[in-house]
């Protein structure tokens, strides 16, 4: 099972190589905002664990582990997004607030979330009647 740290870097490196088709040590860097060199190191240790192949000078690409693992942190991403948006999250907090709380919940409370998403996504009637308990609390 990958740390946290790890998980952010496989999850950009997933979703970098599917927005440009490849993802670079300095594209990584910039995304998270660290040294090159950082990179360097997460990058030879995800693949020693089998998340990537790397290649000194020659790039990298997710082995079908990190992919697998990549396509589920994504999904736990838009996950929380979707869910801090239905319940009435305000925008400018909601990407900030995911990255907080992303790597502290189980796997079973990410399934649970996603079972009360689609409880709201089956009938925008439920998402109303929410806005307006909202509003009563707001008062």
């Amino acid at each position: 099972m990958p740390t946290p740290s790890m998980e952010d870097y496989i999850e950009i490196i997933y979703n970098l190589i599917d927005s440009k088709g490849y993802a670079r040590v300095s594209d990584i860097a910039e995304a998270l905002d660290v040294h090159p060199s950082s990179v360097t190191k997460m990058v030879q240790k995800l693949d020693k664990d089998d998340y990537l192949l790397y290649e000194k000078y020659r790039g990298f690409i997710l082995t079908d582990k990190g992919k697998k693992v990549g396509e589920r942190l994504v999904f736990r991403h838009e996950l929380l997004e979707d869910f801090l948006e239905i319940i009435g999250v305000e925008q400018e907090n909601i990407y900030n607030d995911v990255e907080g709380i992303e790597h502290h919940l189980s796997w079973n409370s990410i399934d649970r979330l996603g079972d009360l998403v689609k409880y709201f996504k089956m009938d925008s009637k439920r998402v109303d009647a929410l806005r307006e308990i909202q509003k009563e609390n707001n008062k």
